[in-house]
């Protein structure tokens, strides 16, 4: 990639953050304090994603500053990382008032943000913190107890990544079997940072262009229109 590339990019990610501040798609922007866009490095091979703010968050306009936060800062740095070499944000922007849970229009106001963070950062793992941000980006009901630690290949806005779904650093405070399962998951990170990209998925309409090719071939070739006057 070139600087230029990269400048633009980051640029691009500049005016997202100018419209995210500014955004009225949901009733949230009524009750918030400030937008909470995400922070860290604009080229960051790793990301990080979350709920939504909470009242610390909301309070600063930075994701993951509170106790959460800290621990999350632990974790990267048992890793060999920073705060500063990945980038950290949440599906939703604006503080759910008394933390309560994303509703479906905040989430379909909110997910196209998320989407363009990814295409402009190019991240090669997406690390999904907790249950909901968990379900939202695997697009499964599965819980994620049962998928947490296992790398997945998923599309988010139009890229291709390793999807690591996580426990959420706040339910590691809580309870210290979890702390100890999210730093044994968190120890996977460096070595999936290093694998090589995998290959894009097949969008719907290749993968409906596929089924349709094997459908006809699965057909018996039609016989001649002559043949057919004599059973």
């Amino acid at each position: 990639m070139s600087a230029a590339d990269a400048a633009e990019r980051r640029e691009r990610l500049v005016e997202l953050y100018r419209e995210v501040a500014d955004c009225t798609r949901c009733p949230l922007h009524e009750t918030r304090t400030k937008a909470v866009f995400g922070a860290g490095n604009a080229d960051a091979d790793l990301i990080f994603v979350g709920e939504a703010p909470g009242a610390e968050e909301d309070r600063q306009g930075l994701p993951f500053v509170g106790r959460a936060g800290q621990l999350l800062n632990e974790l990267l740095v048992e890793i060999g990382l920073s705060r500063e070499q990945v980038f950290i944000a949440n599906v939703l922007k604006s503080r759910p008032p008394g933390n309560r849970d994303p509703l479906p229009l905040e989430i379909q106001a909110c997910e196209p943000y998320l989407w363009k963070q990814v295409r402009l950062i190019e991240p090669r793992v997406v690390c999904t913190l907790g249950n909901f941000a968990t379900k939202l980006l695997t697009g499964s009901p599965t819980g994620i107890s049962r998928v947490r630690g296992e790398a997945q290949v998923h599309e988010l806005g139009g890229r291709t990544v390793f999807l690591l779904p996580l426990f959420h650093p706040a339910a590691a405070l809580r309870t210290p079997a979890v702390k100890q399962q999210l730093r044994e998951d968190f120890a996977t990170i460096p070595a999936l940072l290093e694998r090589p990209l995998p290959e894009p998925l097949p969008s719907r309409q290749e993968l409906e262009a596929e089924e349709a090719g094997e459908a006809t071939a699965a057909e018996p070739a039609p016989r001649d229109d002559q043949l057919g006057f004599f059973g």
